[in-house]
Parts: structure tokens; sequence; C-alpha cells
């Protein structure tokens, strides 16, 4: 059975998908973010931990007080987005191991008694879930423009004041405007990124 990808669906998800900093003034609708989440749960994460948290700022008021944390580079583009969701991750994720990673009993009280393998793990792993995050998003026909220059801080102190969720990066996601697009940057060869042993 031949399960490759046809071309079309790789250059959308990978070739041909661009780093987006201006969109279409064109909403994206609530049941399509619900669409993007019920495809990339499936995702894997270390010991199907998922510690992801993803909000998603599509108001003026909301995206106003965002804007405050941004770095000025940042700070048009992401209030001329549809949508900009700040992908965090839960520092309590492991009080759902029991339900989701039930093979392994224990895995709660591992990362209980241990806070700096906890945060490394969510920080990884929601680092993954972020970039599922952005092929799930793509893969439905929208486009993405991750970034990071941003107080974390005072984002956590907004949107997360109770300390429970952390952010780790943004992403504006909607309709792109390609004609603002920069002209695409080189990548590194294989030779120069891979070894194999």
């Amino acid at each position: 059975m031949n399960n490759i990808l046809e071309a079309k669906a790789l250059s959308q998800l990978f070739t041909g998908a661009r780093t987006f900093n201006a969109f279409l003034d064109r909403e994206v609708p609530d049941e399509l973010i619900k669409e993007i989440y019920e495809l990339m749960k499936w995702t894997p994460t270390s010991m199907n931990c998922q510690p992801g948290h993803y909000l998603v700022v599509k108001s003026p008021e909301s995206k106003a007080l965002l804007n405050t944390a941004l770095v000025s580079g940042n700070q048009q583009k992401s209030l001329a987005a549809p949508a900009t969701v700040i992908v965090a991750y839960d520092t309590q994720f492991h009080n759902n191991l029991p339900m989701l990673f039930p093979a392994y009993p224990n895995a709660k009280d591992m990362f209980e008694s241990n806070k700096s393998f906890r945060i490394d793990t969510a920080f990884r792993n929601s680092s993954l879930q972020g970039a599922y995050f952005i092929l799930a998003a793509r893969s439905l026909g929208l486009d993405c423009g991750p970034m990071s220059g941003f107080d974390n801080k005072r984002v956590d102190e907004t949107f997360f004041p109770d300390g429970r969720y952390k952010s780790n990066f943004l992403i504006n996601i909607g309709y792109g405007d390609a004609t603002k697009n920069y002209p695409r940057g080189p990548r590194l060869e294989f030779s120069d990124a891979v070894a194999i042993l």
C-alpha cells in the first residue's frame, strides 16, 4: 500500500508553504480552529503527555492587550492577522497522565517529584505540538506566521494570571497575502544538516 502524499499536499504542507507576515481581511471561523485541534491532537508527544495549551486571540480587545507584549516589528502584523495563537504549555500536564498514559501508572509521580524534568518536558512537547498546529492549519487551507519576539512574562501575566500555563511562541493564522511575502530564504543542504552513522 502506497501511503505517500501527492505532490500538491507536500507542497501545501512543506515545500510551497511560507511564513506569512500579512493576511487578507478574511475571518478564521471558530469551527475551523476546532478542526485544527481535532487533527493535531492525534500527533505524538512523549508518553502522550500533551502539555500544549492554545489561546486563540481574536477579539479587538484581546489583540490590543497582546500587542502591548510584542516587539515593535511584530505589532502591526499581529493586529492585522485574523487570529493569533498563543502556544503555551501546561505546568500541571502530569495530572492528566493517569488518563493519557495508563501504560505507565507511575508517570504522574515521576514528573510530580522532579519540577525541572516536568518543565523541560512540557516546553519540548508543546514546541512539537505548536509545529503540529501549523501543519494542521496548513492542511486545512490556512497560512501561518510563527513568531517569537514578545515578552513572555507579560503575556503570561495578562493571559494566564494563575500561573498554570506558560507561553512558548505565537502563531498568526489566517489567509495570507502572498504579495507581501519576503523573497524565500535559502535552506541548508542535506550534507550541512544531516549525518548518518
